[in-house]
C-alpha cells in the first residue's frame, strides 16, 4: 500500500507574553521553513518571525494576554507568509531609529519580499512574504 504524506499549508502557534516566547517563536518557524523547502529563506524567516515576536511581546500584547504566530504556505508552494496577530491598539509603521530601537520594521521591509498590516478585533496582524526565489 503506498501512502503519501500531505503536509499542512499552514501552522500556528500561541505564545504567552513572556521574553522567551521570542526564541520559541523562532524554533516553531524553524521547522515549518524547513518542512516547506524555503531553506535558502530561513534566516531572512527568522530574523522578521523575531521582530514581529519582539514587537508584539513589546507594544502588542496587554498583560495577561498573548500573541498569535501563524505561517502558511500557498498551494503552489511558492510563497510563505508569516503573520504575528496581538490585541493590542496601535499601527506599526516605519519610522527613523531612535537610540536602540526602531530598526525591527525597516529589517523587515529589507528582507521580506513583502509586508503589511490588517484590522483584527481587537488588535492587528502584522504580515511578512517570502518568495522561495527571493525579492523581485
Amino acid at each position: 500500500m503506498n501512502e503519501t504524506m500531505q503536509l499542512s499549508l499552514f501552522r500556528e502557534r500561541f505564545c504567552r507574553r513572556e521574553r522567551r516566547s521570542v526564541r520559541l517563536a523562532r524554533e516553531f518557524a524553524r521547522d515549518a521553513v524547513a518542512d516547506w523547502g524555503f531553506r535558502a529563506r530561513l534566516e531572512d524567516v527568522l530574523l522578521c518571525v523575531s521582530e514581529l515576536a519582539t514587537n508584539a511581546l513589546l507594544h502588542g500584547v496587554p498583560p495577561g494576554r498573548g500573541y498569535l504566530v501563524r505561517l502558511e504556505v500557498d498551494e503552489p508552494g511558492r510563497t510563505l507568509t508569516v503573520e504575528v496577530h496581538d490585541s493590542g491598539e496601535g499601527v506599526p509603521a516605519l519610522r527613523q531609529p531612535h537610540g536602540e530601537s526602531g530598526r525591527g520594521l525597516l529589517l523587515l521591509d529589507a528582507v521580506a519580499d513583502g509586508w503589511g498590516v490588517r484590522d483584527r478585533g481587537p488588535g492587528k496582524i502584522v504580515w511578512c512574504s517570502f518568495t522561495k526565489s527571493g525579492r523581485g
